[in-house]
C-alpha cells in the first residue's frame, strides 16, 4: 500500500480532495492517507519531511504557501510531490502579467468571513431540522431531503451547509406517510424546495443491519416496500429524485447544487 501526504498550511480540505480526485483515476492502486493540516511554521514542516524520508516511494500533495517550505519539499520527494501552487501560480502569473504575493492562509481569511458565517448559520438550520425534529420552518429551507430512514439525508444535509452554505432540512418518510397518496402535510407547501432520496433495498438492508438488526426495521421486505412507496410518492408528485446507492456524499451534493436548484421549479402543486 502507498502511503499518500496531504500537506497544508490550514485545512487541506481542497489538497485533498484534488488529491483523491486524480487518484480515482488509478483504482487498481491501494492508498493509505496521511494529512497534515496547519504547516504554518518551518519546524513543522521539517518534523513532517522527517516523517517522509522514512517511506518508500510515497505520493506527496501539498498546497502549502511558502515558498521555503515548498522548496524543502521539491529538494526531498522530487518528482513525487505535487504542488498546487508551483503547477499553475506561473501560469496565472503571465497571464494576469503580475507577480503573485503568496499569503499563508488566505484562502480562508478574514475577507471570507461573512461566507464562514453563513455556512454556520446553514449548519445549525440543518441540524436543528435533521430526521424532521422540526418541520416549521421549511418556508426558510433552501432544499428538503426526503426519503426512507438511513437513505443518506442527514450527511448530505450537513454536506450542503458545510460546504454550499445551503439551509437544507430533511424528513423521514415514516409508514404512515408511505401509505398515503399525498404529500405529508408538513412537506405539501414546499413541493418546490423537496428532492428525494432513494436507495437499493438491499443495500438499505446492509446499512439498516449495521444500526439494529433485529425486527421489521432490517428485514428486506420492509426495505423493499419502503423504497417502493417512496419512488411511487417521487413519481406522483414530481419530486426530483437521486438515487444513492452508488454514489459519495459529494456527488449527491453536487448533483443537487448543479442540476437541481439551479433549475427554475415551479411553486404550485401542478
Amino acid at each position: 500500500m502507498r502511503r499518500v501526504f496531504i500537506l497544508s498550511d490550514h485545512t487541506g480540505l481542497t489538497a485533498e480532495a484534488m488529491a483523491r480526485a486524480l487518484l480515482a483515476q488509478f483504482p487498481e492502486e491501494a492508498y493509505e492517507i496521511q494529512r497534515h493540516p496547519f504547516l504554518d511554521s518551518a519546524a513543522k514542516v521539517e518534523e513532517v519531511a522527517g516523517l517522509i524520508a522514512r517511506e518508500e516511494a510515497p505520493l506527496v500533495f501539498s498546497s502549502l504557501v511558502d515558498p521555503a517550505a515548498r522548496k524543502r519539499l521539491r529538494e526531498l520527494c522530487g518528482e513525487r510531490l505535487f504542488d498546487f501552487f508551483e503547477t499553475y501560480t506561473p501560469r496565472l502569473e503571465a497571464l494576469l502579467g503580475r507577480k503573485a504575493r503568496p499569503v499563508t492562509g488566505s484562502l480562508h481569511g478574514i475577507a471570507n468571513h461573512g461566507l464562514y458565517q453563513e455556512r454556520i448559520r446553514a449548519l445549525d438550520f440543518s441540524m436543528v431540522h435533521d430526521d424532521g425534529a422540526v418541520t416549521r420552518n421549511y418556508e426558510n429551507a433552501d432544499v428538503v431531503l426526503v426519503g426512507v430512514s438511513r437513505s443518506g439525508k442527514t450527511p448530505t444535509c450537513l454536506y450542503l451547509a458545510l460546504h454550499h452554505g445551503l439551509q437544507a432540512a430533511n424528513y423521514p418518510l415514516v409508514e404512515e406517510d408511505l401509505e398515503s397518496p399525498e404529500l405529508p402535510t408538513a412537506l405539501a407547501p414546499h413541493r418546490h424546495k423537496l428532492v428525494g432520496l432513494t436507495i437499493d433495498p438491499v443495500q438499505l438492508q446492509r446499512i439498516r443491519i449495521q444500526r439494529r438488526s433485529s425486527g421489521r426495521y432490517a428485514a428486506l421486505e420492509q426495505c423493499q416496500w419502503e423504497v417502493r412507496q417512496a419512488e411511487a410518492l417521487f413519481r406522483r408528485h414530481r419530486i426530483p429524485t437521486i438515487d444513492t446507492t452508488a454514489i459519495s456524499i459529494e456527488e449527491i451534493a453536487a448533483h443537487i447544487t448543479s442540476e437541481i436548484l439551479e433549475r427554475p421549479r415551479r411553486r404550485d402543486s401542478s
